[in-house]
């Protein structure tokens, strides 16, 4: 399985007037795991315009509501555990490699939507950014305080 590449992914670390980053519980999940907006980049995808377009099919945001504020300096890599390696993303992928942006979300609550065309959360909430990576599923958590590191000094 190490042979399998990783997918190219995108990610938003997405902050609030107070500094706390948007959160949320994924649908095809049973575990009280929350997640940062996430997802692959489709093909010839430029990184920036996937994150956005993951946060606004997540989220409902739009992106005239998001002000980018950095790029992590590197992409980031996380593995599937042994048990999924094979049943996610057609078995084509060992895991992702995820370019990160830290975002300022400009809008009101009001202007999140779970209920979008494809629905992958359903809940959502503000958390300290410290918290990350005991809400993330286990599998995540190097991944998440990598991401962390990228963005300390803005947070």
């Amino acid at each position: 399985m190490t042979d399998l590449p990783y997918r190219p992914a995108a990610g938003v670390m997405l902050l609030n007037r107070e500094s706390q980053v948007f959160v949320a519980q994924r649908l095809d999940s049973t575990l009280e795991a929350w997640q940062m907006p996430q997802g692959g980049l489709d093909d010839g995808e430029d990184a920036e315009a996937g994150a956005l377009r993951e946060l606004e099919e997540e989220t409902g945001i739009a992106p005239h509501l998001v002000e980018i504020i950095a790029r992590a300096p590197a992409e980031l890599l996380y593995d599937l555990p042994d048990d999924l390696i094979g049943k996610l993303w057609g078995g084509r992928c060992r895991g992702q490699r995820q370019t990160w942006f830290l975002c300022r979300f400009l809008g009101e609550d009001g202007d999140v939507n779970l209920e979008t065309a494809e629905p992958e959360f359903r809940a959502w909430k503000w958390a300290d950014p410290e918290e990350l990576p005991a809400m993330i599923v286990p599998f995540k958590r190097k991944l998440y305080e990598d991401v962390l590191a990228a963005f300390r000094e803005w947070l």
